[in-house]
């Protein structure tokens, strides 16, 4: 017998308002409060992101959670790239316009002049200082599971973030992050065998900093989805 569907508490309508305040409002953070997220916070979080669907239900996600260990140093220091998973190999097309579109969002806002690549070097290095975050989620999977447990992890990413969101946190996920994977697992005593997909830097948003004052655009429906009747 088919297990029956619990009750809901909150009428469709109110129910899918919710989900779309909540991914309208949330925006990739570049400022944070130096205020620490209660750990009650942060397991309420965790609790709501783990009802993630994965391939068999196999949960690949593993997460470390540290607390105000920037890695700015080590990173800057010029550490090589070692993705555990293959990058874009380029970006073209829309999505080539998309990207630039994004980055000059963020330069402008910063003042920073298109081309002065020192200015854009030092930005991206803001990363690894988790971008004044208190807190960092570093998620990784089993090597074994391959690409399918990256994109499962990818789902649990999608979920922390509107968790957080709604427990009026802020968040970035950054892939940035696995770009030094070797450099993680040293900093962060992970196991060899250990795959990092990527980190999520959280905490309170600085809504006054000047980094947090554009919202970047999104394609419609009609330009991502295709009907086949």
């Amino acid at each position: 017998m088919d297990a029956k569907a619990p009750k809901a508490r909150f009428t469709t309508e109110d129910r899918i308002g919710v989900l779309e305040e909540l991914l309208n409002e949330r925006y990739s953070v570049r400022a944070f409060l130096p205020q620490e997220v209660p750990r009650d916070t942060i397991e309420h979080l965790l609790k709501v992101a783990q009802r993630t669907a994965s391939w068999c239900n196999s949960q690949p996600w593993q997460v470390l959670i540290a607390s105000g260990d920037a890695i700015y140093a080590e990173a800057a220091s010029g550490a090589k790239d070692d993705h555990d998973f293959t990058p874009p190999r380029e970006y073209l097309g829309v999505y080539l316009e998309r990207r630039r579109e994004s980055g000059f969002q963020l330069y402008n806002t910063l003042g920073i002049v298109r081309g002065d690549k020192m200015a854009y070097a030092k930005q991206a290095l803001e990363n690894y200082n988790f971008f004044g975050a208190p807190h960092v989620a570093i998620i990784h999977t089993d090597e074994p599971l391959g690409i399918y447990g990256a994109v499962d992890c990818g789902a649990y990413v999608s979920n922390f973030l509107l968790a957080a969101q709604a427990l009026g946190l802020g968040t970035i996920p950054q892939a940035a992050l696995a770009r030094h994977s070797g450099l993680i697992r040293r900093h962060f005593n992970l196991a060899d065998d250990r795959k990092v997909v990527c980190g999520i830097s959280f905490g309170f948003a600085d809504h006054a900093h000047k980094v947090n004052s554009y919202r970047t655009s999104r394609a419609s429906v009609a330009d991502t989805v295709t009907f086949v009747d």
